[in-house]
């Protein structure tokens, strides 16, 4: 299943707040991507409607097993295009910001050969 890119990025940090901060709020995504807290909570409606997080009583937002997915192939995406462009030159702050666009729209035919070729350590 496609999502926007708006969506994966959502999620993507999502999990790595979860990952540096241990619990995640709307605030804390706020913060993260520079948007308003009124824009994340209505993303989060969202998101919690479609089944990709969970928000407790204490509005501490989890990613279900779905959306943990997404996240998780988007994020795997990322480390994945910031490692080869670092490999060829592109210096680690313009890989990461190219790496933010791409992950996006590369097909997984070419995310799959791209990943084949850095395992043979060309």
């Amino acid at each position: 299943m496609k999502i926007q890119e708006s969506a994966e990025n959502y999620l993507e940090t999502i999990l790595v707040l979860a990952k540096s901060k241990g619990k995640v709020r709307a605030i804390d995504i706020a913060n993260e991507l520079g948007f308003s807290k009124p824009s994340v909570s209505v993303a989060m409606k969202q998101f919690r409607e479609n089944g990709y997080i969970k928000v407790d009583e204490d509005g501490y937002i989890t990613l279900t097993s779905q959306g943990e997915k997404i996240a998780k192939d988007t994020y795997n995406r990322h480390l994945l295009l910031i490692n080869f462009l670092t490999h060829i030159g592109v210096s680690r702050e313009t890989a990461t910001k190219d790496a933010c666009r791409i992950e996006h729209v590369i097909s997984g035919e070419t995310f799959k050969k791209l990943k084949e070729y850095l395992k043979k350590g060309v």
